[in-house]
């Protein structure tokens, strides 16, 4: 059984290494850029292929013919989406598009996982926490519209064509590898870069308030590959914890680990023009449907998070 994954970034990467590690299977990895850690997979090959370029995702499609799709190609960054937000459709949208034409296009019928995102409830009132799926959708960024049209076009294939896709909403999820523009992230690489006298002992930060449900990204991609075998097609689920931390306690959390005296700091420039005061989500769908549940402790992922970066700098 052969599985494709669009985009090998951060999630793609760790999906990567559990479904040949765990799963056994051969994985093809098709990414715009080319990362060192993908030569360490066993049975991985990988296709240098931008998702945007129909043509040439359809060739890739028509040779590989995989039995799962896992398209994770995006522009994942809701902070980028502010400034480009026509590149973060673009790559969102089309090239979803393309990948379900292809798929048409080689007559091959795989199970396909899309990604979308909690973001998409946007703003969400106290009494109707913790959010479900049957919440109504009302995105507040380019990056949350972006994953709402992925979410409505994968039903609409769906629907349209019997592609057998199934749809998931993961709330935030963190892990080692994970990029600095994100908050656990970026917290644990100033620390790392503190400790290791590469900056001044003062730590940046956007607006702390926010509450998010976390989950680690090695739970999410299990949950991937999960409610791809045992999901229902044409269905929808969350992956999230069932808990939230406010973006202080993250932070918290992480100065405890270092002995290193830290002094916080607001920076205007990370403060956005739109934030969610809190997204906590219900994952009792996906536990009924498949039994899955995270299992890595919170305090867990944000240590071996601010390891990763102690290598790294």
């Amino acid at each position: 059984m052969r599985a494709l994954i669009t985009g090998m970034g951060f999630v793609g990467q760790h999906l990567a290494r559990y479904l040949t590690e765990v799963q056994k299977l051969d994985v093809v990895g098709v990414s715009l850029y080319k990362h060192p850690e993908e030569n360490f997979f066993n049975n991985f090959y990988f296709e240098k292929c931008d998702v945007c370029a129909q043509s040439a995702l359809s060739s890739v499609i028509e040779r590989w013919c995989p039995d799962y799709i896992f398209h994770l190609a995006a522009q994942s960054s809701v902070a980028a989406s502010w400034y480009d937000a026509r590149h973060t459709i673009e790559v969102n949208l089309f090239g979803q598009l393309n990948l379900f034409e292809a798929v048409k296009k080689a007559n091959i019928s795989p199970l396909i996982l899309i990604p979308c995102s909690s973001d998409e409830y946007g703003k969400v009132e106290l009494a109707d926490l913790p959010i479900k799926e049957d919440a109504p959708l009302k995105p507040n960024s380019p990056y949350a519209s972006s994953k709402v049209f992925q979410d409505y076009l994968a039903y609409q294939y769906y629907d349209s064509y019997g592609m057998k896709i199934i749809r998931t909403r993961a709330f935030n999820h963190t892990g080692p590898g994970q990029s600095h523009l994100f908050a656990a992230s970026g917290f644990a690489k100033q620390i790392a870069e503190i400790e290791k006298n590469l900056r001044e002992p003062f730590l940046y930060v956007g607006n702390l308030d926010s509450r998010r449900d976390f989950t680690d990204v090695r739970d999410v991609v299990e949950a991937y590959w999960l409610v791809l075998k045992k999901g229902k097609i044409g269905e929808v689920y969350n992956i999230c914890s069932n808990k939230a931390y406010s973006i202080e306690e993250v932070l918290g959390i992480l100065l405890s680990f270092s002995k290193t005296k830290i002094k916080v700091e607001k920076d205007p420039v990370k403060i956005r023009p739109s934030d969610i005061p809190i997204l906590l989500g219900d994952n009792s769908k996906i536990y009924k449907a498949i039994g899955w549940r995270p299992k890595i402790p919170f305090e867990k992922t944000l240590e071996d998070v601010l390891n990763y970066w102690r290598e790294k700098v």
